[in-house]
């Protein structure tokens, strides 16, 4: 059996569009390079150019 990735050992970035830090995820697993946002809001949010909380 794979041995088990603990939380704090996952891969982190920066969202670019609110500038919080987020963990890899499953999902993201094959596209991790690509992942640029942390949520599909910020990722709206940067794509209509407003800013983050407004």
């Amino acid at each position: 059996m794979p041995k088990r990735i603990e939380k704090p050992e996952l891969p982190r970035k920066t969202c670019i569009s609110c500038g919080r830090p987020f963990a890899w995820r499953k999902k993201w697993a094959r596209v991790w390079d690509e992942v640029r946002y942390c949520s599909q809001r910020c990722a709206r949010q940067a794509r209509s150019g407003r800013k983050p909380g407004r």
